[in-house]
């Protein structure tokens, strides 16, 4: 981890936050669960028991791993259906293939993000290769859920590859932190993902003992989970560490540190930061769908029961 660098930080575009910026504090850190998704693959649920007033508008993420498979072991997801809502899947180290009924999706590998919007639902499938099965391997990631206004939750389903050499490549004023900007804008730089909820998304990886404090929009929430590795957030200094969540409060930057000490299988502190602006609608989250209310919602069950969110491909019955 991870699949994305560069040898020399210096020569990358250099972010910082004004001198006059006000410093967001940290609210709460919250410890992921562990679990188990699909077939099986083990997951920590990033943001289990904070408030979705903090979420607003990300409905969840997990972390896919990190796990490594003996060969034969590689499982994934069967198929299943979404509606009204952005699924965005980043792959530190693996490969998964997806599907879906309306004939999009694609191959993922170490370092790409696919973005899927659901919208007015479809069905899908991820999985990894019949290669990676046989061989084993190395599997990390995560999956984020976008929430989408009402507006836009019966759109037409769309798909975005965005490679690991698409993302945008920044780094702190000294150097020592990289940033990957997968979408959302920050310091003037715009990452590739085209997002219908204005959102930021990074990947960050500090060394140790070094610092990154990012200019942040007022109008957007903050979050923070690390992948692997310990530091602090906040101008406070508050620990977090691998599989805890930071919720940030209200100001116009956030700080990230690592400690000078790090994990023998993780040298540097890598984190994950999320802002979004927040819808400030109803959220009526069963299963695969997200929608406004609960009428919607048993529509959408209705629906994927009589077959009009997609059939599974004949080749795949």
């Amino acid at each position: 981890m991870p699949a994305v660098t560069v040898e020399n930080p210096l020569t990358l575009p250099r972010v910082a936050a004004p001198a006059t910026a006000h410093a967001r504090p940290v609210l709460a850190v919250a410890t992921a669960p562990s679990g188990f998704e699909g077939e099986g693959f083990p997951v920590r649920r990033a943001f289990a028991g904070i408030d979705y007033k903090h979420l607003d508008p990300f409905i969840m993420m997990d972390q896919m791993g990190e796990v490594e498979y003996a060969p034969g072991e590689p499982k994934g997801t069967p198929w299943h259906p979404h509606r009204g809502f952005e699924t965005v899947t980043y792959l530190i180290d693996g490969t998964f293939v997806h599907r879906d009924s309306h004939g999009g999706g694609g191959v993922i590998n170490d370092g790409d993000t696919q973005w899927m919007t659901a919208g007015s639902g479809l069905l899908h499938i991820e999985a990894p290769p019949e290669s990676l099965v046989m061989s084993g391997g190395l599997f990390h990631g995560l999956q984020l859920w976008v929430n989408l206004p009402k507006s836009d939750k019966m759109m037409a389903p769309r798909y975005q590859d965005i490679g690991g050499g698409q993302v945008k490549l920044l780094t702190s004023g000294d150097g020592g932190a990289l940033v990957r900007l997968i979408a959302g804008d920050l310091d003037g730089h715009r990452g590739p993902g085209i997002t219908h909820t204005p959102i930021t998304m990074m990947h960050v990886t500090v060394n140790p003992g070094a610092e990154l404090t990012l200019p942040w929009r007022q109008d957007f929430n903050a979050l923070a989970y690390a992948l692997a590795g310990r530091g602090s957030a906040g101008a406070e200094g508050r620990p977090f560490r691998m599989g805890q969540a930071v919720v940030f409060g209200t100001g116009d930057s956030i700080t990230i540190r690592a400690d000078e000490s790090q994990e023998s299988r993780s040298p540097n502190f890598e984190v994950v930061l999320l802002g979004g602006r927040p819808i400030r609608e109803p959220m009526m989250h069963y299963g695969p769908f997200v929608m406004n209310t609960h009428a919607e919602l048993a529509q959408a069950f209705e629906d994927f029961q009589a077959g009009r969110l997609g059939t599974i491909p004949a080749d795949e019955r």
